[in-house]
């Protein structure tokens, strides 16, 4: 059997340069890495979520229909991958969420923040209802979060703020999941909730205590975790099946 192929898929807010350091790092260790980048649609035909997932496909074009993966998911990615696994020929051997929101059977973006921060996504929605396009993060406000200036700007450069329509989408519900072994890697207090989600699911979780965007910052580390997450579920070992995604957000 082929061993599987992590595909590394940014939050929809970001871009690859996000993932390109634990990229490398996976590929020194011999591992083929593949980073997801959103399909580009100037006229905004197809709703937010959809653009994720079908970029993810044709990211994955190349691919060998028979080689099993593996979809790793950064921040706002994470609710995607199982919409991800059910649009891909290829067999999903497990998932494995970094720092990221978990699937909430439609639930939007807003709505899974309102239930864990009430607070901020009350301000959230002010800005919003203004207009706004979020998030507008300057290089001051990510100087101590990603101190290499180099990627710090590369970050930025992909930075890609959205407006309400990201932020209230209802998004894709998939039966049948999870389908395939499961882990997270928790980084930021932010995100504790999910990872303890994760835990009560049983899980196998990882807790490296650093800012969002360590995968950033210590991609070596951010590598290591990964690949003892994938030891420790047995990813590859199990074969799967996924149904469609379902009802009408799938427009």
């Amino acid at each position: 059997m082929s061993k599987p192929l992590p595909v590394l898929i940014p939050s929809p807010l970001l871009g690859r340069s996000s993932w390109a350091p634990v990229a490398d790092e996976l590929r020194g260790r011999g591992w083929e890495a593949v980073i997801a980048t959103e399909l580009r649609d100037p006229l905004q035909r197809r709703p937010c979520w959809r653009r994720t997932v079908d970029g993810a496909a044709a990211s994955l074009d190349r691919v060998a229909d028979d080689r099993p993966l593996i979809l790793v998911g950064h921040s706002g990615a994470g609710p995607l991958l199982p919409a991800i696994a059910g649009a891909l020929p290829q067999r999903t051997a497990g998932y494995l969420f970094v720092d990221a929101g978990l699937p909430s059977r439609g639930a939007s973006r807003l709505e899974a923040i309102e239930a864990e921060d009430p607070a901020f996504a009350a301000e959230l929605r002010t800005a919003l209802d203004a207009g706004r396009c979020l998030p507008t993060w300057t290089d001051d406000q990510l100087r101590e979060l990603v101190p290499d200036a180099r990627r710090r700007a590369a970050l930025l450069a992909e930075l890609h703020p959205r407006g309400s329509d990201y932020w209230t989408e209802p998004l894709p519900i998939v039966s049948g999941w999870p389908n395939a072994p499961c882990g997270y890697l928790h980084f930021s207090p932010p995100y504790r909730s999910p990872a303890d989600i994760a835990r009560r699911f049983g899980w196998p979780l990882r807790h490296l205590p650093a800012g969002h965007f360590h995968l950033l910052v210590d991609p070596a580390a951010v590598a290591s975790a990964l690949l003892e997450l994938v030891a420790e579920t047995g990813v590859g070992l199990s074969e799967p099946n996924i149904s469609p995604i379902e009802g009408g957000t799938t427009a």
